[in-house]
Parts: structure tokens; sequence; C-alpha cells
């Protein structure tokens, strides 16, 4: 049985798991989709803080007492012109795929937001397939411009 734990400050990670825990989580089970420690804990900050325009929560699942799913929302601060929150972490352990997991994780996040959710995924992600069941649609195909130096 899953039983999924939100996080929305420092003090309420649930007893067991750190924030490193947690970020070293993601770092795993993200692979090549993911991003550095730095980049996580930047996240973890900006669904934590205070500041007008900011927030959002985390999400840990556990599995029979195993952590086996964790996700990252963020509030975007936007609404009106762009989506509300943007989704940007979510990891499986390998070792529980295939159980649901990552689909109740997505859908108790989607639940927990008073308005439109967007997120980046790569088009050979599997993870594209579950977002994709659970409803979002491909709108836009992302475009970058990265500065030099």
């Amino acid at each position: 049985m899953l039983e999924i734990k939100e996080i929305h400050n420092e003090n309420e990670f649930p007893e067991g798991l750190t924030r490193e825990q947690f970020v070293d989580f993601l770092h795993t089970h993200l692979d090549r989709f993911g991003d550095d420690k730095e980049s996580i804990n930047k996240c973890i900050d900006y669904a934590f803080s205070d500041e007008s325009g900011k927030g959002g929560f985390l999400l840990a699942g556990f599995y029979d007492g195993k952590l086996a799913g964790e996700l990252i929302m963020n509030d975007t601060g936007m609404s009106g012109y762009i989506p509300e929150f943007i989704l940007v972490y979510v990891a499986v352990d390998a070792s529980f795929r295939n159980k649901g997991i990552g689909r109740q994780i997505v859908e108790k996040s989607l639940a927990m937001c008073d308005g439109d959710v967007k997120l980046h995924v790569e088009y050979e992600n599997p993870a594209k397939r579950l977002y994709e069941r659970v409803g979002f649609e491909s709108k836009y195909a992302e475009m970058r411009w990265k500065k030099d130096g």
C-alpha cells in the first residue's frame, strides 16, 4: 500500500527522511533525465519560499514503509498567462515501478493544485506516457536560447 506524505517546509520531512536523502533520491532515480543536486536544492528552496509569487510543495511516497517515489511542484506565481504550477521533478525507484506509484503521486499533486499545471519532459523519457495518461497534452515545442559566458 502507498502512503503519500506532503512536505510544505523544512520541518515537515517525515521521520526517517532528511532533505539530503530527498535530494539524493531524486538525483539517483531521475537518472539521465535529472539535474545536479544543487539544482534540486534550489527547486526545494523555491517550493519552501514564503516570498510573494513563490511556493509549492514536495510529496514523498512510501510503499510498505519504504521510500518509493518523490515529487516537487513549484507555484509559478503567474496565474492567468502561464499555468499556476510547474511539476518540476517526479521519480520512482526502479524496484517499485509498474505498481502505479508514479501515477498516484502525480494525481495527488494535481489534486492539491488550485490551478493549471505544466511540466517539461523529453520526448524519449518513458514518463511521458504517464503524463499523457493523466491528462497532460503537448501544447508547445519548447525552444531555448543560451547566453554564452
